[in-house]
């Protein structure tokens, strides 16, 4: 059994539009070991989110090879795709995407309803354990308009390991915050990385890319490095050092 979990080749993505070919990946080659924390840097339009679009099973390549878990992605059809996102991914984002009239607690229920082989007592059991994880277990009855930017991105990480996903991918997720909250949801995030998940956050900030293990930056499509991070920062005692008075937030 392969100790990585990604694992890339000649990755290409290119779209059509009208009569021009646009090449938003030239040919990737990229492997990411089971429980790593990896950070993935780029301006707009370098290629990083057509990256994690195509590693998250959201979209398909137009060329090369890409072995999740050591299953051909880029050989299955989009009903076993749909199945492996449901598995084996999860997906936090820059918008919380919460239903607002449902509570903290329903919303991380949503992907729990397509497990038909699931009782209800016991979806509330996964969901109730998925907000203690992000510790917003007291938050069970609110509804997003009545939870601060953090917390409402606290319950959509929630959502996004109520499945318990081998890997999870977090697209721009501190980018709607303040440096207090940011550092708060990162630090749910290096948690998540010492109970073995695999995490790969998209982010455009370097100062969020240095609590990761590894950070890949892209240009124009391809990888312009691949950089081990020899000094780990820890999100929670960067908190400890923010003034009370500082970016409190929420």
């Amino acid at each position: 059994m392969s100790d990585y979990i990604i694992q890339v080749e000649n990755l290409q993505k290119t779209y059509l539009i009208g009569d021009i070919k646009v090449h938003a990946l030239r040919g990737i080659n990229l492997d990411i070991k089971k429980g790593e924390f990896i950070a993935i840097m780029g301006a707009s339009g370098s290629g990083k989110t057509t990256l994690m679009n195509l590693l998250g099973c959201l979209d398909v390549p137009s060329g090369g090879q890409y072995l999740l878990d050591n299953v051909g992605i880029h050989t299955i059809d989009e009903i076993k795709l749909a199945a492996i996102r449901n598995e084996k991914i999860g997906f936090v984002f820059q918008s919380f995407f919460l239903l607002s009239r449902t509570s903290a607690l329903e919303n991380v229920e949503l992907p729990l309803l397509y497990r038909k082989d699931l009782k209800k007592s016991i979806r509330h059991k996964m969901a109730l354990e998925a907000l203690e994880t992000v510790q917003m277990q007291d938050r069970l009855d609110h509804y997003p308009n009545q939870l601060s930017g953090g917390q409402q991105q606290r319950v959509a990480i929630a959502r996004a390991i109520v499945n318990n996903p081998v890997i999870l991918f977090a697209d721009e997720p501190t980018g709607n915050l303040d440096t207090r909250t940011s550092l708060e949801v990162i630090a749910v995030f290096q948690q998540l990385h010492q109970k073995g998940i695999t995490l790969i956050l998209v982010t455009h900030e370097p100062d969020i890319a240095t609590y990761a293990d590894r950070v890949i930056t892209f240009k124009d499509g391809r990888i312009k490095s691949d950089v081990l991070n020899t000094i780990k920062c820890s999100a929670l005692d960067d908190l400890k050092k923010l003034p009370i008075d500082e970016d409190e937030g929420e």
